[in-house]
């Protein structure tokens, strides 16, 4: 069986105003050679044109961790987040990462609170699995949940397609090197 999100009360799936799934396995991948694409939010940009002005709030390194607070623009939102889950990859453990994003202020109709979660494991083979899925809740949600094509599920594939070129990108730079 498959590893899966951990939602936190009132985000999980078929309970929150809009739902999103998106999952890549690959061969010739670890997670462990995905991870710090995925947990440095200034990369982000190099490989996911979605996503634009990343920065934390401290001066604690360039990497996501439990509890910590960043900024970043996305689907036209302005998103402030919280790290609500920071777990790396090991050997026979997924990585997860997961925030609380919110955008707009609080009670107002503009207002859109998501939680985002990543999931990143080694399969047999030689292969890695990326699971990403994302939960809305608020106004702007509902619209996005009724927009054809839908962009957070076409968005959100460009991110995992971004992420797993910029893996294959990086082991072929690394590999020239002398």
């Amino acid at each position: 069986m498959a590893n899966e999100i951990f939602w936190p009360q009132g985000y999980a799936p078929g309970f929150a105003d809009n739902f999103v799934s998106n999952e890549v396995i690959v061969a010739g991948l670890t997670a462990a050679e995905i991870w710090p694409l995925l947990s440095n939010p200034a990369q982000w940009p190099t490989y996911y044109a979605n996503s634009a002005n990343p920065r934390l709030y401290d001066d604690k390194g360039h990497e996501l961790a439990q509890g910590r607070r960043f900024y970043f623009e996305t689907f036209g939102f302005p998103v402030e987040a919280e790290v609500t889950e920071y777990v790396a990859p090991v050997s026979g453990q997924p990585g997860r990462i997961a925030w609380h994003g919110w955008s707009g202020e609080e009670k107002s109709l503009n207002r859109l609170d998501v939680h985002h979660a990543w999931l990143i494991e080694d399969l047999s083979e030689g292969r890695v699995r990326i699971l990403t899925q994302e939960t809305q809740n608020g106004e702007p949600a509902k619209e996005l949940a009724t927009t054809r094509p839908n962009p957070m599920l076409n968005g959100h594939q460009e991110w995992l397609d971004g992420l797993v070129s910029a893996a294959r990108s990086s082991l072929v730079t690394t590999s020239l090197k002398p």
